[in-house]
């Protein structure tokens, strides 16, 4: 099929890469705020796994090209967006153009994040002539690749057999092992990828909820998680708790629902409480260690282990990281970071600082000369540290765990204080 992508997203990225690899012919049209020479030098395009290879190999084949304006586009079967929420007008101005003026039967795909009735209006706008899908975005970042071409499911809202057909078509040859397809209502399926986000969101923020109140009581977390997660009616998924959740798409999500209820009339008490129990999370750990060293942080050096949002990533977009260091530096700490990708995004938001030295290569260079190691994202070179070495590096022997993934015994019989989120141990218990 002829397929006119617009949008400088990884959404954008991976559908452009994933339909070229299978014989589609591509023309992506990038949004303006990202044109082509800053979108390659985009870390997160690069740090994706799989992708940018995937690209590169479409574009020497021919199946896709990179245009800087729809009048440069071919009359295409689908017209797919991949655009950002702030990014509708330019949505608006692309199904306005006079390409679809005098050519009939395109299907409009919507994978983008619009206020739910978007995908509708767009097709109002295109014409009677063509039909629309609202096809809403799912990727895992970090995953992209994988999770577009080997999908475990697409809300697919349509209200058309002839959009249904289509869409089915675009995307078979990543619909081989089972019907991952769940077809619902236009609206349907743009309301639910918001109310399955504000659910995770929700479970996330109860636990860590409990986890505060675990703290409060001397109870250690872990043993309620696997006593809820063992109930069926709750199962273990998204039951971990930690130092909050961030993401450009994750937090936005939730924005976006917050404010299809206030459009609709209707106040979200609980969704409020989420986004403010999830931004006063991203300070637990500065409350820890607030609290072991009774207040007097000026001239401490705290060791930092992860800085993007989540393991896999180059992004920082809400990461708790950010909070976290503006409550450090307005103390007078200094910080040492290690983050294997995410460090130039890093600096990119908070610039060149005397009080921040970063690191890619040995996160242990990070703890030389500091007083504690906070770990804030769980990339898979921390699960394991050499805990004797730590110990001999901090001085204050002192390990904020904002992930719960340590053994808090183990780390304390190897000469350690632990503090996790609703957990700890100190050396004197063993």
């Amino acid at each position: 099929m002829r397929v006119l992508l617009h949008g400088s997203e990884l959404s954008a990225a991976t559908a452009a890469a994933a339909l070229a690899w299978v014989g589609h012919q591509v023309e992506w049209l990038l949004h303006e705020s990202a044109p082509w020479p800053q979108l390659l030098k985009a870390d997160w395009l690069r740090g994706e796994p799989e992708l940018m290879t995937h690209i590169e190999q479409a574009l020497a084949n021919g199946t896709l090209r990179v245009i800087e304006a729809s009048a440069q586009a071919h009359s295409p079967d689908v017209v797919w967006l991949a655009l950002s929420p702030d990014q509708r007008q330019a949505a608006r101005a692309l199904l306005e153009a006079p390409i679809f003026e005098h050519h009939s039967g395109a299907v409009l795909i919507n994978n983008s994040t619009f206020p739910v009735g978007e995908t509708e209006q767009l097709h109002a706008l295109m014409g009677p002539q063509h039909s629309s899908v609202a096809l809403p975005d799912t990727l895992e970042e970090g995953r992209a690749w994988v999770s577009f071409t080997r999908p475990t499911r697409w809300l697919l809202g349509c209200d058309d057999a002839t959009g249904e057909q289509v869409a089915r078509e675009l995307l078979r040859a990543f619909n081989r092992r089972n019907d991952v397809f769940q077809r619902m209502p236009c609206r349907a399926a743009e309301l639910t990828k918001l109310a399955i986000n504000g659910m995770l969101a929700t479970r996330i923020s109860y636990m860590n909820e409990i986890a505060g109140l675990a703290d409060t009581l001397g109870v250690d977390v872990e043993h309620v998680r696997q006593g809820m997660g063992a109930d069926t009616r709750i199962g273990y998924e998204y039951l971990y708790p930690g130092c909050g959740f961030g993401g450009p798409n994750f937090s936005r999500d939730l924005m976006r629902l917050a404010d299809v209820q206030s459009a609709s009339g209707r106040n979200s008490a609980l969704l409020e409480q989420v986004m403010d129990i999830n931004e006063q999370k991203k300070e637990t750990l500065f409350r820890k260690l607030w609290t072991f060293f009774e207040g007097d942080l000026a001239g401490k050096t705290i060791a930092i282990w992860g800085a993007a949002f989540k393991p896999g990533t180059t992004r920082i977009d809400h990461a708790p990281v950010l909070t976290l260091l503006a409550a450090l530096w307005a103390q007078g700490v200094k910080v040492n970071l290690h983050d294997p990708a995410a460090t130039p995004a890093l600096h990119a938001a908070v610039g060149d600082r005397n009080d921040l030295t970063t690191f890619t290569s040995d996160p242990y260079l990070a703890c030389e000369g500091a007083d504690a190691l906070m770990l804030v994202t769980e990339w898979k070179s921390y699960w394991n540290p050499d805990w004797h070495r730590l110990a001999s590096l901090l001085s204050a022997k002192l390990v904020l765990d904002g992930r719960n993934i340590y053994d808090p015994a183990f780390v304390a019989s190897c000469g350690l204080r632990y503090r996790g989120i609703g957990r700890r141990a100190d050396p004197t218990t063993y």
